[in-house]
């Protein structure tokens, strides 16, 4: 069965399904259908994970071992199955399929996996898995759709503004739904409720920092960890708030990290660094990034990037910018390593 994304709450209020797919490229759609599922399952008694990463490489044959073996600690659990490259093969369908139809014992699975391409979806296997899942196309939002998108996300927050303000929005955001998230949570932290005046959203919006936001990105991908400190610290010190510094990497490591799944599907890197609209300074920065650090690297820098961001809202325990200096020294690191390798 289909499902959009935002039709998952109602889903899970009513009862749980074997298998759900989350599927497509958009990140703030993964992130809160993932964290949606994580929650409700949670809530539900389903309190030990177990995640594999399904490359090329990756042995099927682990699923039925899984399957097989004794929870250690709960008697229900979650297996979660990414597939960067959105192919499971001759081997994974089948074995998707039959998790769909017939499910694992005590356990939910939830598939992630990007847009696929078309010649996937001819494979019976796959279409008896869409069939019998819940499968959760992330889609992104039209342009001409996104004022209304952020104009709905506000009033969640208990804000508004005028119609000029929401279309400046979309325009600064570029369609990136990630970004557009991090703006509107942002409005949230500085301003009360209620209507909010579009000089002050636009003063908020275009001084996101005092630093131009590709420095901080440029000291971590060159390994430079000394000067990547000095500036963790000199913005702390002058009072920047955590957000403003978290922001930019994101959108920074957001479209390398495209890039670094299209390379995996075969893509040339040329034409990934195209459509991910990275030209100029930015594809050079990119490019830094793509020889730097391996696709999971780049996942888990964005997870930590999601926990830091929960930080921010109260919702996780933790020094926001005590991770962020950590996430970002580590981050310098892997690039010094890897500049001296080469």
């Amino acid at each position: 069965m289909r499902l959009q994304a935002s039709q998952l709450a109602a889903h899970l209020e009513k009862g749980l399904k074997p298998c759900y797919a989350l599927v497509g490229d958009e990140p703030l759609a993964l992130k809160e259908s993932l964290d949606l599922l994580r929650s409700s399952l949670k809530q539900k008694g389903y309190s030990e994970r177990q995640a594999f990463i399904c490359d090329r490489y990756f042995d099927w044959k682990q699923i039925q071992t899984f399957a097989q073996s004794q929870s250690l600690f709960s008697s229900l659990r979650i297996l979660e199955l990414s597939i960067p490259n959105g192919k499971p093969g001759v081997e994974g369908w089948p074995v998707l399929a039959q998790i769909a139809r017939d499910g694992l014992p005590d356990t939910v699975c939830i598939v992630m996996m990007p847009e696929l391409d078309w010649r996937e979806t001819k494979a019976t296997a796959y279409q008896q898995f869409e069939q019998d899942s819940v499968f959760i196309p992330l889609l992104e939002v039209p342009p001409e759709q996104l004022p209304t998108w952020i104009a709905q996300r506000m009033a969640a927050n208990q804000q508004s503004t005028d119609t000029d303000t929401l279309k400046f929005l979309a325009q600064q955001v570029e369609g990136n739904l990630l970004a557009a998230h991090q703006e509107i949570e942002k409005l949230a932290l500085m301003f009360p409720a209620g209507v909010i005046d579009g000089q002050a959203i636009r003063a908020a919006v275009l001084n996101v920092s005092r630093f131009d936001e590709n420095q901080l990105s440029e000291a971590i991908f060159n390994g430079d960890i000394a000067r990547t400190s000095r500036m963790l610290n000199g913005l702390q010190e002058e009072g920047v708030a955590a957000i403003a510094v978290m922001n930019p990497l994101i959108w920074t490591l957001r479209p390398v990290l495209k890039v670094k799944q299209a390379e995996a599907q075969g893509m040339s890197q040329q034409t990934a660094l195209a459509q991910a609209k990275l030209f100029g300074d930015r594809q050079q920065l990119a490019k830094r990034a793509l020889s730097r650090y391996t696709l999971r690297q780049l996942q888990a820098a964005l997870l930590k990037l999601a926990d830091i961001d929960k930080m921010v809202k109260g919702i996780l325990q933790g020094d926001p910018w005590l991770e962020l200096d950590r996430l970002s020294i580590g981050l310098a690191r892997i690039a010094a390593r890897q500049s001296r390798t080469r």
